[in-house]
């Protein structure tokens, strides 16, 4: 039970403080973090950046000090009627990108589907779609970090279970997102901690209150953060911590919070914290 000295590596999502990743950089550093999620700069988004944007950008990254938690790449939020090879081609082009930006985490979905259709009918086409893109990761040596997006196949506990094992590859893990969880009718830690956290690799901080979905700083929501926060110290998680607040809109490919709003959900996070004796670098 690691208690004593647990220390979290703080992160966030840029785009959600400014367009602008120098921005980006001078909110994030200021709030304590050293790292970063990239999820778009100036306004583009990581799959779609030139190599020159690529190059600049890695350029500031290295310049300010600034590690890379994970790339918060798009793929797999399209829909699974698509062919596998769409997002395959698209993941290869994001694994470029985080080989520039130096990390090896990628943030993955598990597929929309149209209108009507019922979950349970695409599950063979998310699994065939999930292999290729861990085939393809496990190629190159990077991680597949599976968000609990809601509207997804793997949007309940369930059916994240259901992806990550019936795919067994080293090369897919879990992101957890608990609001989330709550917007789908989740308790997350409830309902899906000890099913998952054995797949669990990376912590997305956010709230969300159940009546409304709408999203709120951690602690003031429904999503069981203390309760959660304190099952990873206790089992001995000493990975990131990445602020995605949502403070002030969401949208189909990320949210914005603006640097304000930010900094509210950084500190209501530092509190939590506080609280179970967990500390962040």
């Amino acid at each position: 039970m690691a208690t004593q000295n647990t220390s979290w590596t703080l992160s966030g999502f840029g785009d959600e403080i400014d367009p602008d990743p120098r921005i980006q950089i001078a909110v994030l550093q200021a709030l304590g973090a050293r790292h970063i999620e990239v999820r778009s700069a100036w306004g583009v988004n990581v799959v779609d950046l030139n190599d020159d944007q690529l190059a600049e950008l890695a350029r500031l990254l290295k310049g300010s000090g600034m590690g890379v938690s994970a790339v918060a790449s798009p793929i797999g939020k399209v829909d699974v009627a698509l062919e596998p090879e769409h997002e395959v081609s698209r993941l290869r082009r994001i694994i470029r990108v985080a080989q520039a930006l130096e990390t090896t985490n990628i943030r993955i979905f598990s597929f929309f589907r149209g209108e009507g259709v019922p979950v349970e009918s695409i599950r063979d086409d998310v699994l065939v779609r999930m292999r290729a893109l861990a085939t393809e990761a496990e190629k190159a040596g990077v991680t597949l970090l599976h968000e609990n997006e809601k509207a997804i196949y793997g949007d309940v506990p369930s059916r994240v279970l259901d992806v990550v094992e019936s795919v067994g590859s080293s090369a897919l893990r879990l992101a957890w997102d608990n609001a989330n969880f709550v917007q789908v009718g989740v308790k997350p830690f409830t309902d899906g901690y000890a099913m998952l956290r054995p797949y669990l690799d990376y912590l997305q901080v956010k709230d969300a209150v159940a009546a409304t979905g709408t999203v709120v700083p951690v602690g003031e929501g429904d999503g069981e953060l203390l309760e959660t926060v304190t099952a990873l110290r206790d089992d001995g998680y000493e990975g990131f911590a990445s602020l995605e607040p949502h403070l002030a809109e969401g949208f189909e490919l990320g949210g914005f919070s603006g640097h304000e709003s930010f900094g509210v959900a950084a500190r209501a996070f530092a509190d939590l914290l506080r609280q179970i004796g967990v500390t962040t670098k």
